[in-house]
C-alpha cells in the first residue's frame, strides 16, 4: 500500500488558520470593536511569550492574531487566553468592524460603538450562505470601510445610512445605498430584514452578488423597502 503524506490546512474546529510555513498557525481571539483594555493585551502578550509565537498582528478586523503557534500548543493557548475565537473562517458572518463614533471621537455624528457592538453580539459567528461582513461607522470619513462591506453603516447628523452588497478581494463592489436617517432602532431591524432573507438564499453567493442576479429593486421589495 502506497502511504499518503498528511497535508495540513486550516483547523476550523481549533480556530487555526495554517501559515506560510506549512507547519505552525494563528489564532485570533474575539475582541468586539477592537476595543480592548490592559489586561487583556497583557494575557495576550504573555501566552504570545510562552507559547513562542512569531508575532503578534494586529489585523484589518480589529483583532490580534497570535501568529506561529505550533498545532500541539493551540489548546492549551486557547484555554489560558479564556476569550472566543473570532470568525475569521468559514461561511459565516465575520468581523463587525467599527470606528471610535461618539464613545470617543471629535468627529462622531452617531453612536457607532453602541450600535456596531450590539450587531457583533446578535450576528458575530452566524452561519449564512457565505462569509459576510459588517462595518459601522459614526461619521462619513467611514474609518469602518462600511461601503466595501456586505452590510454598511454610516452616521450623519440625521440618522445612519445603510448601504448593503459591498466587498472587497478579487470582485470588489461598493455598496449599494437602501436606506437614509435612520434610527439605530430602525438600522437593527433592517439588518435583521436583511440577513433573514439572505438565510434562505439557496445558493452560496455574497450578497452583493444575490443583488446582482436578483436586481436591486427585487432586493428591496424582498426586505420590505
Amino acid at each position: 500500500m502506497v502511504s499518503r503524506e498528511y497535508v495540513k490546512g486550516d483547523l476550523p474546529e481549533k480556530a487555526a488558520i495554517l501559515q506560510r510555513d506549512g507547519e505552525t498557525y494563528a489564532i485570533a481571539p474575539h475582541i468586539p470593536g477592537g476595543i480592548v483594555y490592559p489586561e487583556t493585551l497583557r494575557k495576550i502578550a504573555d501566552i504570545a511569550e510562552k507559547y513562542g509565537a512569531a508575532a503578534l498582528k494586529i489585523t484589518s478586523a480589529q483583532r490580534i492574531a497570535i501568529v506561529g503557534l505550533k498545532e500541539e500548543d493551540l489548546d492549551a493557548a486557547w484555554g489560558e487566553l479564556n476569550l472566543q475565537p473570532g470568525a475569521a473562517i468559514g461561511l459565516c458572518v465575520r468581523s463587525v468592524k467599527i470606528c471610535p463614533g461618539t464613545t470617543f471621537c471629535k468627529r462622531g455624528k452617531q453612536d457607532s460603538v453602541g450600535l456596531g457592538l450590539k450587531l457583533d453580539e446578535k450576528y458575530h459567528g452566524m452561519q449564512l450562505p457565505s462569509k459576510f461582513k459588517m462595518g459601522v461607522s459614526g461619521c462619513q470619513n467611514s474609518c469602518s470601510e462600511p461601503m466595501i462591506k456586505d452590510i454598511g453603516l454610516i452616521g450623519t447628523a440625521k440618522g445612519f445610512t445603510l448601504s448593503v452588497g459591498g466587498s472587497a478581494g478579487p470582485r470588489p463592489r461598493l455598496g449599494s445605498i437602501v436606506a437614509k436617517d435612520l434610527t439605530e432602532e430602525q438600522a437593527l431591524d433592517l439588518v435583521e430584514r436583511i440577513i433573514n432573507f439572505y438565510k434562505k438564499y439557496p445558493r452560496p453567493r455574497r450578497i452583493g452578488e444575490v443583488i446582482e442576479e436578483i436586481g436591486l429593486e427585487k432586493f428591496k421589495e424582498e426586505v420590505g423597502l
